[in-house]
Order: structure tokens, then sequence, then C-alpha cells
């Protein structure tokens, strides 16, 4: 009984291992080409949203960029014009569904069809939980979750009836593990891979494939952007740092390069960084010790107090230790990635 259980066990593991092996070679073969495509990016005018720009227009993609603010996105398409990408830029806050709408619409006029749909835009609010509000809450989920379903169900019905696009959700690392002063973050980016994942089971049969993507910390220079509340000196200090490290972070090009990538292949999910994937598979296994872990970092780092419940930008909460030394490869990234004026 033992030994047909053995085979029967060893015959189920070919099968899987088999199945996928051909669902790769499938996927490869299937590979989405961006030659001529449409792509439209939210959140488009700087770091990530920015760098993912470049690369898809490295692959022959012509652009779509909106942002709320029009300088921005001004300078997001005077650099893409100067590398030869395509690029047509429009103004919106994903927030406001008339808005989404329009930029829809607009964007649909001008180049004819949207073949992708990057749902990129973001907020981060950085501080204990002490000193976050209802309305920190509410701002995290109109950009992270309502926003993404909002262009979504705009470019759904012209998808639906080509029987094809993508649709690329940026979530987080922190849309599978809560991290400790990133609570509304996290929390909006949980809604978010929920939405993301079950958009790919229901769109599979119209053509349509989404891809989620839960990236680690990366160097687009962002955090000079974010919101700080509480101790806003020493919050950003330790966010700015552990974004800038090597050990602890990735490049904002490879990043993209790997996300372009995953577009193509049509991945149900990615998640980057080396760190990011060993940290969700850790928490799968040990969800109780991981939240134990959360809770002694949380300890580490600064208590309620500074500025409470107002906020500060990450570039009007400089100290002695960032920036200095140990941020200089954001630092660097934000001049690169238009997070700079």
């Amino acid at each position: 009984m033992a030994k047909h259980n053995g085979d029967g066990l060893m015959m189920a593991a070919a099968g899987v291992g088999g199945f996928l092996a051909a669902r790769a070679l499938w996927n490869w073969w299937r590979e989405y080409d961006l030659r001529g495509r449409v792509v439209l990016i939210t959140g488009g005018s700087r770091g990530l949203g920015l760098v993912m720009a470049r690369e898809f227009a490295r692959e022959g993609a012509r652009l779509a960029l909106c942002a709320r603010d029009v300088d921005e996105l001004e300078r997001a398409r005077a650099d893409l014009m100067k590398r030869g990408a395509e690029v047509f830029v429009f103004p919106c806050d994903v927030t406001e569904k008339a808005q989404v709408c329009e930029m829809i619409e607009v964007v649909h006029d001008h180049y004819g069809r949207i073949d992708v749909l990057v749902n990129n835009a973001g907020v981060i609010q950085v501080g204990p939980i002490e000193v976050m509000t209802v309305e920190d809450f509410d701002q995290a989920m109109r950009v992270h979750f309502w926003g993404p379903l909002f262009t979504t169900l705009a470019v759904l019905p012209e998808m639906r009836r080509r029987r094809e696009g993508r649709i690329v959700n940026i979530s987080s690392i922190g849309g599978k593990i809560s991290v400790p002063h990133l609570v509304p973050y996290s929390a909006s980016k949980f809604a978010l891979v929920g939405l993301s994942e079950g958009l790919r089971a229901e769109l599979q049969k119209d053509g349509i494939v989404v891809t989620t993507v839960c990236p680690g910390l990366m160097r687009t220079g962002s955090p000079r952007n974010a919101t700080f509340k509480g101790k806003n000196r020493a919050e950003y200090a330790w966010f700015s740092i552990s974004d800038a490290l090597p050990l602890s972070s990735m490049m904002a090009e490879r990043a993209a390069r790997q996300i372009i990538a995953a577009t193509k292949r049509g991945d149900a999910e990615i998640v980057l960084t080396i760190q990011a994937q060993l940290a969700v598979r850790f928490h799968a296994l040990f969800p109780g010790l991981t939240a134990d872990m959360l809770g002694l970092i949380n300890r580490l780092l600064p208590a309620p107090g500074g500025i409470g419940r107002r906020r500060a930008k990450g570039k009007d909460s400089g100290s002695e230790l960032s920036p200095s030394w140990l941020t200089a490869l954001s630092d660097k990234a934000a001049q690169r990635n238009n997070e700079v004026a």
C-alpha cells in the first residue's frame, strides 16, 4: 500500500511539473509584443511610473501618462521625447471617477485604443497608528483601490470588444505583509491585491490578462514626496535610509524591466526583490511568528509625538541622517526620476 501511495504521489508531482513546464512554454510562445501598443500609466510623471514609461518606450510602445501635477507631466513628457518616445499626457486625479472617464476618452480619441493599462498611482503615509486618521485610510483607499477600479472599468468595454488587453496593478510587499507605521498604505494595497487577483480570474474569458506586481523597496527617489506624521524627521530618516541601501532595496530600472517582462509573459503575479520574496514565503508559513517579529520591529520605530497628526513631506523632514551619504543612491534616483522639481 505504501509503495502504491508513493507511486501515486510521484505521478501527481510529475503531472504538475509537466503542466507547469507546458504553461511556461505556452506563455513564452505567445509573449505579448509591445511594439506599437498603447500603454497608459497612471502616476506616470515621476518615480516608478516614469521609469516604467522609459522601459515601455524602449519596447516600442506608444505612451499615455496621467498624473495630477501638470508641471511634472510636462517635465516627464520632455524627458521621454528626448529619448525618442511617442507620448501623450493628460492631467487626471484617478480618485475622481468623472476625471478618469474623461481621461480614458481623450486618450482613446488620441490613439484610437488602449492596449495596456498600468495602475501605478500611489501615496505613502508614514507614522504610528496613533497619529493616523480616518482621512489617511480614506485617501489611501481612494488612490490604491478606487482609482485602479475606476480606470479598469473605463478601459474594459473596448478591451472586451477586441477580446484583448493587459492590466497591470502595481501593489506592494505591503499588500502581502502589513508593515508597522504604514498601516493605511498596507491596508489599501491588500485591497488592490484582492481586486487584481479576482479580476484576473474573471477577465480571462474575455482575452484580458491581469498581472499583480508586489515590489519591495525600490530606489525611485519617492520618499521625498511621501507624507510623514508624528516624529516626522525620525520617520523620514528610517524610511529613506531603508529605501536607499543596496542590501534592502533594488534599482528602479531593474524593477521596471522585470515588470515589463512579466507584462509581456502575462504572469499572474510578480514579487520584486529576493528579500520581499523570502518575506512573503516566511509569512505564508509562519504568520504568527511574522506578526511577533514585526511587533518587535515596531518597538524600534519612532514613538508618537512630534507634529502629531499633521502632515509633512519628506523633503521638508530632513535631519542629520537624511539626506546624507546613507541616502545618496535614493537622492540620485530622485534627480533622475523627476522627484525633484
